[in-house]
């Protein structure tokens, strides 16, 4: 018997794979597994761009907003997470969609991790100080001379991601790029990817426009209700920490709106960066009718 299919859907934010998710899904009668991981969090509503309730109530979805910004979730717990639900969606279905901006999630459920030694506490703990008491630098510039693989792939104003290579590397003596290049774990589902991507100008034109949609429809608001929350990994994010910086007079809000507009196009050159490492990905530039994607996907099956 074939395997299964998870039918992965990527790109940068804002060109629309939450739609082309859910035709898919609709077309297969499946549902979707969500691989945005900001959009886990409940509190988190309009600045990750959560799905509207009709687009959600279009389609099963599976990992929007289900935690708080209280809760600690690594990328590890949410593969075991994942990998438990898609053996549950397998039972009922011969299909099933993932879609996400997240590279680094979308990798856990496609190929997943390696797993990493024990490691001792202390060297988080002291790197964490690091951070809080020196900021991103020191660390950036400890990562370029034990790991430059990694320095030159990681996104490094992201702290977390930042002080994880670190430790890797401190606390093993191997630099953490040697640990991601193990033969792929094996899964019980077959994967095909598809990209969606576009002219550079268009990516940025539709990002500055939900960024405007964004802060029309509550984004300051919702970054106040969340306030006493700021120094939380989860609200380290494009488009929090800038209405942060205004609410703390450190920029005006016209100031802090572009900001978000500049990091978010940052992060989509970033996003493409990664997935185009990826050979097996299939792309299709924006924009693109379901109806095409969906005739490529029927191909593959079929081939």
């Amino acid at each position: 018997m074939a395997k299964p299919l998870l039918i992965s859907v990527v790109g940068p934010t804002a060109i629309g794979k939450t739609s082309l998710s859910i035709e898919i899904a609709n077309h297969f009668k499946t549902e979707i597994v969500s691989t945005d991981s900001r959009q886990f969090y409940k509190e988190m509503r309009i600045g990750t761009a959560v799905p509207s309730l009709e687009e959600l109530n279009s389609a099963p979805h599976h990992f929007i907003q289900h935690l708080s910004v209280n809760d600690s979730y690594s990328v590890g717990e949410f593969e075991t997470d994942a990998m438990t639900l898609l053996h549950n969606l397998f039972k009922r279905h011969s299909f099933v969609v993932a879609v996400g901006g997240s590279g680094l999630y979308m990798k856990a459920i496609t190929e997943g991790f390696d797993d990493f030694p024990e490691l001792d506490p202390s060297i988080r703990l002291a790197l964490n100080d690091i951070h809080k008491k020196k900021g991103l630098l020191p660390l950036q510039e400890e990562l370029k001379l034990l790991d430059p693989d990694t320095f030159k792939s990681i996104d490094l104003h992201n702290p977390q991601r930042l002080i994880r290579a670190l430790e890797v590397s401190k606390g093993t003596g191997i630099p953490f790029s040697r640990f991601k290049t193990k033969p792929k774990k094996e899964r019980f589902f077959d994967v095909l990817t598809i990209g969606l991507t576009a002219d550079r100008n268009i990516i940025y034109d539709r990002i500055n426009k939900r960024v405007d949609l964004m802060v029309d429809n509550g984004l300051v608001e919702e970054v106040k209700s969340l306030y006493e929350f700021k120094n939380l990994n989860a609200l380290n994010t494009v488009g929090y920490k800038e209405v942060f910086e205004y609410l703390d007079n450190k920029l005006t809000l016209e100031e802090a709106i572009e900001k978000i507009k500049m990091n978010t196009r940052r992060f989509a050159k970033r996003q493409l960066t990664w997935y185009r490492k990826d050979n097996s990905i299939s792309w299709f530039n924006y924009p693109v009718s379901s109806s095409k994607v969906l005739a490529f996907v029927n191909n593959a099956i079929n081939y």
